[in-house]
């Protein structure tokens, strides 16, 4: 699972890495300046010191060897051979050092000249307990100026982020149907609002699309109606007549094949469009093998001379509250593919269950195209012959209004399976 980076918990994380940042900069920045403050000073005062003495020294044999309380002066002879100073200072260079004697930390000035060596040597073991208890001191400033850090980012976060998570609150619970609340009243203008005010705006020309499209949608299937059903009726004169041509009578079988496909599509759309505006009244229960058995004798034509057989079962009846039309255009566009699609073997439809099953012996699908077959205008690559591609996006359509479900999978004996379930696993 992807972790959600929310816009609070990283403006909490800023002030909290800042705070912290800012604070370690300020520790060690400061024991960098002590360390080069106190290391310049000591070092240069016990220098100066010795510098001072010896400079006397030359004037004044008889001049005593500085004594301090933490400073320890010695002048020896070249070599020190009584062992004046330790070992550890003795072999020393001339400058400045830093000398752990006997589990104390010094610091050592030597000066080595020819007939004599002087050492002043300063105990700074106090001055390194101050820095170790500086040390720790700055470590829990650190970590409290992060704690603080840590809660005004939460407060500041919770002040600058209240109007986009009022926003977000509001956007949650607007409602899919209807003319959607405005938003923008609702906030300051600042950036919160201009992004309200783009969303209402955005929200407003939707609307206008889709109350647009419905209204087309209406008005095409309504104004279709007509032309559809003259069309179907003098198909069905033409057809009654005893000395028609054979030749006729199969044309004017798929004229009104054609016309009732374009009639149930139609009367689909129209209750579609009802049904997404909340006014569609039909609410009579649909027989769902009968509709099953007027729609595979419907598509009988499409066999012509291929080598396939249609087979219809029935495990027990099975009932749907919908429109006849809707109920007809989602099965049909089911049977009508496995029938156009499959050029031998057989077509077996299953009713029962509280589903349709349609299996088939064509070339299926490839895996990884099952979950496109519902893309309007989309065809697989196995697909040949006419068609938008749009039959089963408008079957997914009503499927989703409708509370059913549709599920494409390929069998492992070749061939397609398609199952349509009004309820129910």
């Amino acid at each position: 699972m992807k972790y959600r980076r929310r816009l609070r918990s990283r403006i909490v994380l800023s002030f909290l890495l800042l705070g912290t940042l800012l604070s370690v900069l300020f520790a060690v920045s400061t024991l960098v300046l002590l360390d080069l403050v106190e290391d310049k000073l000591i070092g240069d005062t016990i220098a100066q010191e010795l510098d001072d003495y010896v400079d006397k020294l030359r004037l004044d044999p008889t001049v005593v060897e500085p004594f301090y309380t933490r400073i320890q002066g010695y002048i020896t002879r070249p070599g020190d051979p009584n062992h004046t100073v330790s070992a550890e200072v003795r072999e020393l260079p001339p400058g400045v050092h830093d000398v752990r004697i006997s589990g104390q930390v010094h610091k050592v000035a030597i000066r080595k000249e020819d007939d004599l060596w002087a050492f002043l040597i300063y105990d700074v073991s106090d001055n390194q307990r101050i820095k170790h208890l500086l040390v720790f001191s700055l470590i829990g400033v650190v970590v409290l100026f992060s704690i603080f850090s840590f809660m005004l980012g939460v407060s500041a976060s919770t002040r600058v982020m209240k109007p986009v998570t009022d926003l977000a609150a509001r956007l949650d619970t607007l409602s899919e149907e209807g003319k959607p609340e405005r938003l923008s009243g609702s906030f300051a203008d600042d950036e919160v609002g201009q992004l309200a005010s783009a969303l209402d705006s955005y929200a407003e020309r939707l609307q206008h699309l889709v109350d647009r499209d419905r209204e087309f949608n209406a008005d095409v299937s309504h104004e279709l109606r007509s032309p559809l059903t003259v069309i179907t009726g003098a198909t069905e004169l033409l057809l009654a007549q005893p000395d028609l041509d054979e030749k006729v009578r199969t044309r004017l079988l798929r004229i009104a094949r054609a016309a009732r496909q374009s009639a149930d599509i139609t009367t689909a759309l129209l209750h579609l469009v009802r049904a997404e505006q909340g006014i569609d009244s039909e609410i009579r229960a649909q027989n769902v093998g009968r509709i099953v058995g007027d729609v595979v004798h419907l598509y009988e034509p499409l066999i012509g001379n291929k080598d396939l057989v249609i087979r219809v079962e029935s495990q027990d009846r099975v009932s749907v509250i919908a429109p006849e039309a809707v109920v007809a255009v989602t099965v049909g566009n089911l049977i009508g593919n496995a029938m156009r699609y499959t050029q031998e073997g057989e077509v077996v439809i299953t009713t029962g269950n509280g589903r349709v099953l349609v299996e088939d012996t064509g070339p299926g699908i490839p895996e990884e195209d099952l979950e496109r077959v519902f893309e309007r205008h989309y065809r697989g690559q196995n697909i040949s012959g006419k068609g938008a591609g749009l039959g089963l996006a408008i079957v997914k359509r009503l499927c989703e209004l409708y509370g059913w479900s549709i599920r494409f999978s390929n069998r492992e004996a070749g061939g397609l399976r398609a199952e349509l379930r009004f309820f129910g696993e």
